[in-house]
């Protein structure tokens, strides 16, 4: 969200950022930092006096965005699609008055969306977590940016984040297993186990804010997924 504020033209906005907000690089040093998305300050929220907090359903928890919401309105966010992240850029674009920019941003998100969608159907895993291993299900952000690009995601018909041995995954043969770095920390040692258990493609370890991390970045997953899978995107 700080990031595509700062993309659409309305970061001077921001009075508050969490402890986890680190792009754009050259811009988030300079404002204060209210805690974690789970771990945020109030009293510092409220000395603030923000107009507007922005949270977020599967970030942060209710009983912090109920005591929040004494201090200030609460817009919440949770798009679970690359369609969802453009409507909610136009949105952010209507709330600050940087229709433009916004537009552009969201407009260029469903033209690559549009370009890479032409890729070749495959089957495909991404892992989450690992001891126990959790698998991203069919109504998450990250099944739809990969079935954006033509992937047909083995767990689409589960929910948010199964739990799956790798053993049970790798026997389903997915055509591509996807290992970002985040939320856990997947190594190249991790990589290279998995390689040696399945004639699957595995892409990873690899920013996985480029898969997690919804807004203008979603510009930069779908590239990312181009630039890995061969597609030819069009230039947004």
């Amino acid at each position: 969200m700080t990031e595509t504020l700062f993309a659409i033209g309305a970061g001077r906005a921001l009075v508050g950022i969490t402890d986890f907000c680190i792009f754009p690089r050259d811009e988030v040093d300079a404002l204060p930092r209210v805690g974690g998305t789970k771990t945020p300050r109030i009293d510092q929220i409220r000395e603030l006096a923000p107009e507007l907090v922005y949270v977020n359903l599967e970030e942060n928890l209710r009983r912090h965005a109920d005591e929040i919401a004494e201090i200030a309105p609460l817009f919440a966010t949770e798009p679970k699609s690359v369609a969802g992240v453009a409507r909610l850029i136009r949105q952010l674009g209507d709330i600050h008055r940087c229709q433009g920019e916004a537009t552009r941003w969201s407009e260029a998100i469903e033209r690559q969306a549009a370009a890479i969608g032409r890729a070749a159907r495959f089957t495909f895993a991404c892992a989450i977590w690992k001891d126990p291993w959790m698998w991203c299900g069919g109504d998450t952000y990250v099944s739809d940016l990969v079935v954006t690009a033509g992937g047909v995601n083995l767990f689409g018909n589960e929910m948010r984040y199964p739990k799956h041995g790798l053993e049970e995954t790798l026997a389903l043969n997915p055509d591509v297993v996807f290992l970002p770095d985040e939320p856990f920390l997947f190594t190249a040692a991790d990589a290279e186990g998995v390689k040696a258990m399945t004639g699957a493609r595995v892409v990873g370890p690899f920013p996985g804010h480029l898969f997690t991390w919804h807004g203008t970045r979603t510009l930069e997953g779908l590239r990312f997924l181009g630039r890995t899978l061969g597609t030819t995107v069009a230039k947004a």
